[in-house]
């Protein structure tokens, strides 16, 4: 029985599969988004955040810690001074897993693994700006604008279309 026992095998030994989560963790800092299967997006998850948290402390111990389990020292470069810095703020969920169906030969559940940007989570949060409409009154900016305002401003495009017509007819007889 395998109670407890919570490493995805893969399909593969020990040796194996932590140079292939390496590799994928390497092109997930270095591409910043990653096709992959399912399973070994969720295999790859946390061994991306950890690295970030090493990332986010900084230190040479902590460098060398994620070269250690990387193998790579560009992709360490580029985790320490661009991917940990954007997720200072954050205490954890550095990626997201995205489904996007089967793939066609084996019919494997394909995902992509991407970065989680330190901008979102902000501004998910921060509610809609209001939106005025053309009588100064303010609705929020889910609702449909009204016909009336939509009315005005085809009337304006009309007339500045009109406008510029006028204005080409008049430089055509100039020239």
């Amino acid at each position: 029985m395998r109670h407890q026992k919570h490493t995805v095998k893969l399909g593969r030994n020990g040796s194996h599969r932590n140079a292939m989560l390496a590799n994928l963790v390497c092109s997930l800092i270095k591409h910043r988004r990653v096709t992959t299967t399912l399973a070994k997006a969720k295999a790859a998850r946390p061994v991306a955040e950890k690295m970030v948290t090493l990332g986010k402390k900084g230190s040479i111990h902590h460098r060398r810690l994620a070269a250690a389990r990387l193998h790579q020292e560009d992709a360490v470069r580029i985790l320490f001074n661009e991917i940990a810095p954007e997720h200072q703020d954050r205490t954890g969920g550095y990626t997201r897993i995205i489904k996007l169906g089967t793939r066609r030969g084996d019919a494997a559940q394909t995902a992509i693994l991407e970065w989680v940007e330190a901008g979102e989570g902000a501004s998910s949060e921060a509610p809609e700006p209001a939106v005025t409409d053309s009588k100064g009154e303010e609705t929020p900016a889910s609702e449909p604008v009204t016909e009336e305002a939509s009315v005005e401003t085809s009337a304006e495009a009309q007339t500045e279309a009109a406008g510029s017509t006028e204005d080409e007819r008049e430089k055509k007889e100039e020239g």
